[in-house]
């Protein structure tokens, strides 16, 4: 069985992207020929991650709104996959599938729907109908949470090629030395972490208009870049929050699990269906971290953090729901132990890393 992934980019920067390597690298590792085609986002190369598993990339020659254009990908894709068995390919990602429409591949194809095109009207308008070929053409179409397949309006004629694979992470392990680093910056606080690109379906301004219903003994830490610093910025200051709400830039994968560690609730604050799943959430879960994040409609994130168990799900775009959420969790040592143990519960029970994979394994196997 030979195995081709169509992905967004290269380097990896993402949810995505993230997921996409782990299957490649998986699959490579046990002698499975598993490779990925996708968008440089630098100069194209070829990386080679074991005698089994290859990346390579084409070039972009525009890029806006998380859409890459590369007629690169078009001529290699149809050079290359007549050596594959099944191509696998990842999206919203408009090129992929145009490459694979032209492509002229005969074998089997696996659709993973990440999620919605939903900001993006213009470019949905004239990548519908390729889209609906796409649909039509896949053997299996893989959605992260039932919730996401079931009320995705693209999906409903589709019923019998769905299947549900949540994402997995492998369990995130703090430097507990580093850990305190991060608690002694902030002594004698709750510490409050977000995490994503500074854009607006992330819910961020929300966050920070909590923070002042929150009590003195609480800091929120943001961490992440993106256009909306500047604004984010302007409304901490605005409000006075400068020792309460804490902006802290791009946080490294090293940094990351220690924050993780430090943390006493991870908050989600996003706003639209845009936000499928969040993976942030399950990688704080594997810490032990309970989860305060939102009924976004359609959405799978509401759904990875079961309410009342691994945390609590409040409304999008209310402040008030959030600081409430974040309090009761904290309220006291035996209710927040059991918040925790149940969080690391339950992304025992469904987010592994392991798991996830061992669903893959069932699906390829399906189509062999």
């Amino acid at each position: 069985m030979k195995v081709l992934h169509l992905g967004k980019f290269y380097p990896m920067d993402g949810g995505m992207e993230r997921v996409i390597l782990d299957i490649v690298e998986h699959f490579s590792e046990r002698h499975v020929v598993c490779d990925l085609l996708c968008v440089a986002t630098d100069k194209p190369r070829h990386v080679t991650l074991n005698e089994y598993g290859h990346i390579c990339t084409t070039k972009s020659i525009f890029h806006a709104k998380s859409v890459s254009v590369s007629p690169s990908m078009i001529s290699v894709l149809r050079k290359i996959c007549n050596q594959y068995d099944i191509i696998h390919i990842h999206c919203p990602n408009p090129m992929a599938c145009l490459a694979l429409f032209l492509s002229g591949f005969k074998g089997k194809v696996v659709l993973h729907w990440h999620s919605d095109i939903l900001k993006q009207k213009i470019l949905l308008k004239f990548y519908k109908p390729l889209q609906s070929w796409l649909i039509n053409r896949a053997d299996v179409i893989i959605g992260t949470s039932p919730v996401y397949l079931d009320e995705s309006p693209y999906l409903q004629g589709s019923k019998d090629k769905l299947r549900a694979v949540p994402l997995g992470v492998g369990r995130v392990v703090p430097v507990q030395e580093k850990v305190e680093e991060i608690k002694s910056r902030y002594k004698g606080k709750k510490i409050v972490f977000s995490l994503g690109r500074l854009i607006a379906y992330k819910g961020f301004k929300y966050l920070v208009e909590a923070a002042p219903l929150l009590g003195d003994d609480y800091v929120v830490l943001i961490g992440g870049s993106g256009p909306l610093h500047g604004s984010l910025a302007k409304q901490i200051k605005e409000r006075g929050l400068q020792y309460k709400v804490f902006m802290l830039g791009h946080v490294s994968d090293d940094d990351l699990r220690n924050y993780y560690g430090a943390c006493d609730v991870f908050c989600l604050s996003s706003i639209w269906k845009t936000e499928a799943f969040g993976l942030v959430q399950i990688e704080a879960m594997s810490c032990g971290t309970p989860i305060v994040a939102t009924n976004i409609k359609g959405s799978g994130v509401p759904w990875v953090n079961k309410d009342g168990y691994s945390g609590r799900n409040v409304e999008p775009k209310d402040p008030k729901a959030l600081a409430e959420a974040i309090m009761e969790i904290t309220a006291s040592d035996e209710i927040y132990n059991r918040y925790s143990m149940q969080a690391r519960r339950r992304y025992d029970e469904e987010f592994t890393k392991e798991r996830m994979l061992r669903e893959y394994e069932r699906v390829y196997a399906s189509l062999a």
